[in-house]
């Protein structure tokens, strides 16, 4: 008789318990319990960001197949996997939606607190892969100029529609990382916003990083921000989190613990992916494109009513977009209690994305619509 397929989760991942029992036995352990021993004997492993699948985890294992439910996959040790024919994938885009809701919140916010009008406004994207486009879709839609750079859609595809880095520092008001982190190469994001990164701003800028802590160096972005080169910071991820820099969380406008792709609909995106690729690779017999039957409702209304009558297009969208998620209560929450920065990831509320509501404009006119369709709500 075959024997049953053996794996291992982060107990974490949502919607996950009881997919996998009629075909295999799953263990389900915290990152901090997933090791060189407690994957013996295991065949697929289901991981995130805080797991480092590399060689002290991996060295004389019986791994085949490692799937993380995250974009990214930094923490794989790819060449090491590739050498010992193990299988690895991730789950680009699945909560792309998640984070530009995130960061729809930030310029709301932050647009709010300086006093600034989305018309005369340049956001500056660095990384337009599947959240970089989504972004790029957001601010238009909000009225926002846009500049994107990328360097290897660049040498893809051409210069068409993007600029150069340095073009994009000196046009932009803000500026946003989206970019996968690189360590080495042509391509490399580490620290790519150092100390020269920062001597081009040629006017104060608004920074956001919602990538990964490590490519903005923070003694240079603390050192940014005394010298008022940046006059306004948005970071969602941090270098050595979850032991993240006091001071810079004291000097930057909003703060939160790496949740920007943490909506409900973002991590069952990313735990289908996961579960699909399992299915495939070992031929389980689960039901093709497997998704969970149900998301959790938020604490929020579905159905958002808007009085527009004398408020600008900037005001509706503002309404609109922090009805269904203000970035300032995750603010909050880190401020108050910072040394449970992974606590807050693992018990993280439920939030949906812009899709899952529905507005109603009274005394609307119909300037506004457009807009909010495309940056994915329903209209009533």
């Amino acid at each position: 008789m075959k024997n049953k397929l053996k794996v291992v989760a982060d107990n974490k991942i949502p919607f996950l318990e009881g997919v996998l029992e009629p075909f295999a036995e799953v263990k389900y352990l915290s990152p901090s319990e997933l090791n060189n021993e407690s994957i013996k004997g295991t065949d697929a492993l289901i991981i995130r960001t805080r797991t480092k699948c590399d060689t002290k985890l991996l060295n004389g294992s019986d791994v085949k197949f490692i799937a993380t439910a995250t974009i990214g996959f930094d923490h794989i040790d790819t060449q090491y996997c590739d050498q010992k024919n193990i299988k690895w994938v991730s789950a680009p885009g699945c909560n792309s939606s998640s984070v530009m809701q995130y960061i729809s919140s930030a310029f709301v916010t932050i647009a709010k607190k300086k006093k600034l009008e989305f018309n005369k406004l340049t956001v500056g994207i660095i990384g337009v892969g599947n959240v970089g486009k989504k972004i790029e879709k957001a601010a238009r839609a909000m009225g926002i100029n846009v500049l994107l750079n990328d360097q290897p859609r660049m040498r893809a595809e051409g210069k068409n529609g993007f600029v150069e880095l340095n073009e994009l520092i000196k046009n932009s008001n803000i500026i946003t990382f989206h970019v996968p982190l690189i360590k080495e190469g042509i391509d490399k994001t580490y620290h790519m916003a150092d100390e020269s990164f920062f001597e081009k701003l040629n006017t104060d800028k608004i920074l956001f990083n919602s990538s990964r802590g490590p490519v903005v160096k923070t003694e240079s972005l603390k050192n940014a921000i005394r010298s008022k080169k940046i006059s306004a910071a948005v970071l969602d991820v941090w270098e050595n989190e979850p032991e993240i820099d006091k001071e810079l969380l004291g000097m930057v406008d909003i703060a939160t613990p790496h949740i920007a792709g943490y909506s409900a609909d973002g991590k069952a995106n990313g735990t289908a992916m996961c579960i699909n690729e399992i299915n495939t690779f070992f031929g389980l017999g689960i039901d093709k494109n497997w998704y969970p039957n149900e998301i959790p409702l938020p604490s929020n209304n579905s159905e958002i009513h808007i009085e527009c009558k004398g408020k600008t297009n900037q005001e509706i969208i503002s309404e609109a977009v922090l009805s269904t998620y203000n970035v300032l209560n995750d603010d909050n929450n880190l401020r108050s209690s910072v040394d449970t920065f992974e606590k807050q990831r693992g018990c993280y509320p439920v939030r949906r994305e812009f899709p899952f509501y529905k507005i109603k404009l009274l005394n609307d006119s119909q300037r506004i619509v457009e807009s909010l369709l495309a940056l994915g709500f329903g209209i009533l």
